[in-house]
């Protein structure tokens, strides 16, 4: 196995994201629950290099501690790929995280997303952005927001999209020191299950934006509870997706690197910008 990528590799960036306002309106009759959120990109990125072979064969020479290849979502996304298509092309895949595992930043869909869109174009099979977000949301309820590629108003499990204008703002993000269950908050009886559905919301500065799920969260979970509290000293955080991280935002970088410099030396922490647009498409 050979974890540098090959000399002709080519890399590509692929960003997280936040949920900036994330309610609960419902469930469907197979048990999945009915969203709206607001998603945003964000400077924070994963690196995947990719370099094609002609073998047909999808290797990634760089396996995640604890994941099997049948379940990582890169490998995943290429071979979902490869079977819609039948291209008689394959790749090798060097994937570096940077973006924290089990955070609520949408570090995996994130990387499958771009899986997906390099794919289609460095294996020539031109499909629309449409088919792209189709394969997408077969891999996971955020992977389409990636392939849309900018701030959006989500509905439905996620994969309902709309483009969304939020200001430019910086982030300090702490990530605790703890795994948190998706599938044991969206089972836990104290789930707020009955929000409001709106129309195409236009926040503005002051807005109220809140996340169904974080009640829950900082009841179960002590450590994103902590990690909570400590930006609670500096305004209003948030927690992102059904966590773990939790975030605070602010209107200058010079602001948000003063709060950064003081919890980052003894938490998990990271400053960093919204995106307007992901950078395959920039």
């Amino acid at each position: 196995m050979n974890k540098s990528p090959a000399a002709d590799a080519r890399h590509f960036l692929a960003p997280a994201k936040l949920n900036l306002d994330l309610r609960i309106v419902g469930r469907r009759a197979d048990g999945y629950h009915l969203l709206e959120s607001i998603f945003t990109l964000i400077e924070l990125y994963d690196h995947i290099w990719f370099s094609l072979n002609q073998t047909g064969c999808i290797k990634l020479h760089t396996p995640t501690d604890g994941i099997t290849e049948e379940q990582d979502l890169c490998v995943r996304a290429a071979r979902l790929l490869s079977d819609h298509t039948g291209t008689e092309y394959g790749v090798d895949i060097w994937l570096e995280k940077q973006i924290p595992v089990g955070g609520g930043l949408g570090g995996g869909s994130a990387d499958a997303a771009v899986v997906l869109m390099v794919l289609n174009h460095l294996w020539q099979l031109n499909l629309s952005k449409t088919e792209l977000l189709q394969l997408g949301v077969r891999l996971g309820a955020d992977v389409p927001f990636f392939i849309f590629g900018q701030s959006a108003f989500a509905r439905g499990i996620g994969e309902q999209l709309s483009p969304i204008s939020l200001p430019k703002q910086w982030y300090v993000i702490i990530k605790p020191p703890v795994h948190v269950s998706t599938p044991k908050i969206f089972a836990h009886k104290d789930l707020t299950r009955d929000s409001k559905p709106r129309i195409m919301p236009d926040f503005q500065a002051g807005q109220h934006w809140r996340n169904d799920m974080q009640s829950v969260v900082l009841a179960e979970y002590p450590a994103v509870k902590a990690a909570f509290d400590v930006l609670a000293e500096y305004g209003s955080p948030m927690m992102s997706g059904s966590g773990a991280c939790v975030f605070l935002s602010f209107n200058s970088e010079s602001a948000a690197q003063a709060v950064y410099n003081k919890v980052s030396c003894a938490h998990q922490a990271y400053c960093v910008a919204s995106l307007t647009r992901h950078p395959f498409y920039q």
